[in-house]
């Protein structure tokens, strides 16, 4: 995916998966053709000590690539490998992301830019050349690796029901040069038809006709090469590897079709949509979203695992996430990332996180949120609990009350409340009924402090078995703003936040009728229509908000703190001036 600009299709996807190998195969040499029987007279006699034991099935190849991570917006960057902001990639980096316990690495890959004109198509051998650098450093780390066709997917594959025999020839050249260059490549390297297919100007059926081509034309292709590539791992997409029951269907019909017991099924998911990027006032990880979750996960363990068909969520995470923190609140994100691992496990979904540069830092080699990721790797082999919020707001001036969470415990047992490794008092600081935790106001009271705004204490709730959760006491006012005016290109509301942290925004018209770019709904989206800025001291209203809003026509904002306290503000565009009042 581009996470350049998240496409309005995420509404509907999905990923992830599990397992212990069945057979390992390994004593410093790796027999791997003993395994699939797919050494050509030129191919890899033996494997490095790192590379990863192969398993006796697909099933349990799948299940042995648990959990994984993608190498995102780099070679799958347009023009080049450092075009989205990424650093090159270098060996270090792979050991580096190889130590924090990835077992596979999906490296999408961008080829349209590296190919040379019609009819051959030629691939650029110097970037051939870099792709194969990348995957050979990662299955010498001993990563499983996934390789794919990645943005051609909107780039020219989507034309072919306009263009089909051209877009046919180039898809299939493409492949007959990948599976030439990586055909000696162990079984570690799995192949990937193409990223997220997608076809301009076609109904349902002629889509599914068109996908059911590419795929069976790439397994043709991949399986006729020679080589490993004869008994190599195959994935095959979903229509933009969404996971609905209808393009499940179609995929498990194309691949019960080819007779291939190597063949992997791949959708993606990126959560329950307005959750996932913040719109339509869905800002917890509530039922709605759960639920969304579990259902899509039943759908793909009934239409593929059930039936013997591996499959691999091959991008999962959070589309609000992915431009930076901020739109998806860190405690529902951190619940929605504890339920995900639990509901791959439950229904044998392998992952690959999709990771942009949001989540590992890749010039410090190091986590940009290690709490975060604390749960993620945790989620994959067990539950943690939870609570209704990670956050407890007190006020700066006046009395302070009991403030009680209710617990999410899946599963575990409650253990302790603590600051630092001071246990808190049961009783005293704190008071525990059934899932209801009661902070004691006295307690609040001395946690707050001088009251400062901002983040007083830090507590963790410890319980029998998964990661603590982290429990933040805020000090805060009731947020406060100023008339300005600017343009619709540069328009910012000054606001003294005082502590609170900004949940969302609704936008009306005096008539009622939604403002904005999202007119379905009066909840715009967060970083799309609104961002806040707390260190400037500012909420930014996006070009794209104020271009979609009428020209004249007051709108009346309302914007919601995760304290429960609202502002109201008004803004008014002229052409491209735009006046902002408080009242």
């Amino acid at each position: 995916m581009n996470k350049q600009q998240a496409p309005q299709h995420r509404r509907r996807r999905l990923r992830l998966a599990v397992g212990t190998p069945l057979a390992l195969i390994a004593a410093g040499v790796i027999a791997y053709g003993t395994v699939f029987g797919v050494f050509g007279d030129d191919a890899k006699p033996e494997a490095s000590a790192a590379t990863a034991p192969v398993p006796d099935s697909a099933m349990a190849a799948v299940a042995a690539m648990q959990p994984g991570w993608n190498l995102g917006n780099t070679l799958d960057a347009i023009p080049d490998e450092t075009s989205w902001g990424q650093p090159r990639t270098t060996k270090a980096l792979l050991d580096s992301v190889r130590a924090q316990g990835f077992k596979s690495i999906r490296i999408p890959v961008t080829w349209s830019d590296h190919q040379g004109a019609a009819p051959n198509y030629t691939i650029d051998p110097a970037y051939l050349s870099r792709v194969k650098q990348a995957v050979d450093w990662a299955i010498d780390e001993g990563f499983y690796v996934i390789l794919d066709v990645h943005h051609d997917s909107w780039q020219w594959t989507s034309k072919m029901s306009t263009d089909h025999d051209k877009v046919l020839a180039r898809f299939n050249t493409t492949w007959t040069q990948i599976a030439a260059a990586f055909r000696n490549e162990p079984a570690q390297l799995v192949f990937e038809s193409i990223n997220e297919p997608q076809f301009d100007n076609a109904d349902n059926a002629r889509k599914a006709e068109l996908l059911n081509e590419l795929n069976t034309y790439f397994h043709k292709v991949v399986r006729g090469s020679g080589g490993n590539n004869t008994k190599r791992l195959l994935m095959l997409p979903t229509e933009v590897c969404t996971p609905d029951q209808r393009l499940m269907d179609n995929l498990a019909t194309t691949i019960k079709s080819l007779h291939d017991p190597l063949l992997i099924a791949t959708v993606h998911y990126y959560g329950y949509f307005p959750f996932s990027v913040n719109v339509a006032g869905a800002t917890r990880f509530d039922a709605t979203a759960r639920q969304d979750m579990d259902k899509t996960f039943k759908r793909m363990r009934d239409t593929f695992v059930a039936q013997g068909i591996p499959v691999i969520l091959g991008e999962y995470g959070l589309l609000g996430y992915d431009h930076g923190p901020g739109a998806v609140e860190r405690g529902e994100m951190l619940k929605y990332f504890e339920a995900l691992g639990h509901a791959a496990r439950s229904n044998k979904v392998t992952t690959e996180l999709w990771d942009n540069g949001s989540f590992y830092d890749r010039g410090k080699l190091k986590w940009k949120d290690a709490g975060l990721f604390r749960q993620i790797k945790s989620s994959w082999t067990t539950r943690s609990a939870t609570a209704s919020s990670d956050n407890v707001f007190v006020p700066k001036s006046g009395t302070i009350k009991d403030r009680t969470l209710t617990l999410n415990l899946n599963g575990t047992a409650f253990k302790a409340l603590k600051q630092g490794s001071t246990k808190l008092i049961s009783g005293k600081d704190y008071t525990l009924s059934g899932n209801r935790l009661t902070l004691m106001a006295a307690t609040l009271t001395r946690l707050a402090g001088d009251r400062s705004y901002g983040v007083k204490a830090t507590l963790q709730a410890e319980f029998s078995r998964g990661v603590p959760w982290r429990i933040q006491v805020i000090s805060h006012d009731a947020p406060a703003q100023s008339s300005t005016t600017g343009t619709a290109g540069s328009f910012r509301i000054p606001t003294q936040f005082r502590g609170d942290v900004l949940a969302t925004m609704k936008a009306e018209y005096a008539d009622g009728g939604n403002a904005g770019p999202t007119d379905w709904t009066p909840y715009q989206q967060f970083n799309t229509s609104f961002a806040p800025d707390y260190a400037k001291k500012e909420i930014r209203l996006t070009p794209a908000f104020l271009d979609a809003v009428k020209d004249n026509a007051r709108v009346k904002l309302t914007f919601h703190f995760w304290s429960g306290a609202t502002a109201t503000y008004h803004v008014t565009t002229s052409g491209s001036t735009v006046t902002g009042t408080t009242s």
